[in-house]
């Protein structure tokens, strides 16, 4: 539909006409377009403040005690355990019992014989009295038997001997005159017959009572007073024993040296297995080391090589070893270091070094080393040696080698033939 258009109108079509909308900027507007932004900023930032802070940092600190160094070129480095001159000893009970009373402590010097601790002994000592008892009894029995005859004994035997006489004496009489009336046929057979056993029962009762007399005026017999000093000598055996069973309950120290360790409390249990050590005791007038060498490295030692000794976390401290003694039987290692290359299967050279502390270490600084303190042993040996053994050894390798191939030549050669 064709609208009319106004005179003077231009008749050519217009582009449409885009108005903006125009509003005032409030408060929002200014924290979308700069509060916001500048936030982010500021986060940022501290985001990598507190990274860059709070990063893991690498520190290399000095270790709390230097590691201790060889004071050889050439040298085997293995542990020791310190232990005293007369080894650890550990003490143990004889028998089993309640302990009543212990009279060290650690640290006391103790000689051959010393009582350590001592057990309930009530029950031993009732048996030591009846011992003595049955002693008393038995050389009463002796003196007894040798005492006798006793005199007050024989007037009666006597008086008994003498009544049996006149009893035979009747008897006789009665017989006599019996046979004499049977005789002359007064009396029956019958009656002589019973005068007759009167008269031997009569002479029987007499000698029975000679013989009574005699056996009390000759004394005791020689054996039954034999027979009585044995019983004597038994029952003071018992009681020897008796006391000897309470003496071993006061347990006492064979050696001479110093209190290093009690474990046992009055009032405990102990008993008699082996090993328990109650009380532990050593001579450590002059230590020993007992140094540990791996059986791969059995060769390289040598006994005239010297050694030191090292505590652990004493580096400064060193101590001169004397060699004392190598024990011959390869053990299986107990003192393992914890090392991951270490095996338990390992076996060990046990060798013995003499120490003296107070001689041996360092001037000023006293006795430092312990019973049963580990220390670093460094031994001194020849490399040299050790080298030529080895280059001996491949020489040998290399001419058994060459031997073989010289052997096989011959066939190899005939064969190309």
């Amino acid at each position: 539909m064709n609208e009319t258009q106004a005179p003077g109108a231009d008749s050519s079509p217009r582009a449409p006409v885009h108005h903006r909308l125009e509003r005032p900027r409030g408060i929002a507007d200014l924290a979308t377009q700069i509060a916001l932004p500048l936030a982010a900023l500021a986060l940022a930032g501290f985001a990598g403040w507190f990274v860059w802070n709070n990063r893991r940092v690498e520190h290399s600190p000095a270790p709390p005690a230097m590691p201790p160094r060889s004071p050889f070129a050439a040298t085997l480095a293995w542990s020791g355990i310190v232990e005293s001159q007369s080894e650890n000893i550990a003490v143990g009970s004889p028998t089993p019992g309640v302990v009543v009373e212990v009279l060290v402590k650690v640290g006391d010097r103790v000689e051959t014989g010393t009582p350590l601790f001592r057990l309930d002994d009530r029950d031993l000592r009732g048996q030591l009295e009846v011992g003595k008892a049955a002693v008393s009894q038995a050389k009463a029995e002796v003196i007894r038997l040798e005492a006798e005859p006793r005199q007050e004994t024989i007037p009666p035997l006597v008086a008994a001997v003498n009544e049996a006489k006149a009893t035979a004496i009747a008897a006789a009489d009665a017989l006599r005159r019996a046979e004499d009336l049977f005789a002359k046929q007064v009396i029956t057979e019958q009656d002589v017959i019973e005068k007759r056993e009167a008269d031997a029962f009569a002479r029987a009762a007499l000698q029975k009572a000679e013989a009574e007399l005699a056996l009390c005026e000759a004394g005791s017999w020689n054996y039954d007073r034999d027979v009585s000093r044995a019983a004597v000598v038994r029952a003071q055996a018992d009681l020897a024993k008796m006391e000897v069973d309470l003496d071993r309950l006061t347990v006492r120290s064979f050696v001479e040296g110093e209190v290093l360790q009690v474990n046992v409390r009055p009032g405990e249990f102990v008993g008699a297995p082996p090993g328990q050590p109650l009380i532990v005791l050593g001579n450590v007038d002059r230590l020993h080391v007992r140094v540990d060498i791996d059986e791969f490295e059995i060769d390289r030692f040598d006994r005239a090589f010297a050694a030191r000794a090292v505590p652990r976390g004493s580096a400064g401290s060193e101590y001169t070893l004397a060699f004392v003694r190598v024990e011959p039987f390869v053990v299986p290692k107990k003192s393992l270091t914890g090392d991951n290359s270490e095996r338990v299967d390992t076996r060990v050279l046990q060798v013995i070094y003499g120490c003296s502390p107070e001689r041996d270490g360092p001037p000023g600084q006293g006795k430092k080393l312990f019973v049963g303190q580990q220390v670093d042993v460094f031994i001194e040996v020849d490399e040299g040696a050790g080298r030529k053994g080895m280059v001996g050894e491949a020489s040998g390798v290399e001419g058994e080698r060459r031997g073989q191939g010289g052997g096989e030549s011959p066939s190899g050669k005939n064969g190309g033939d």
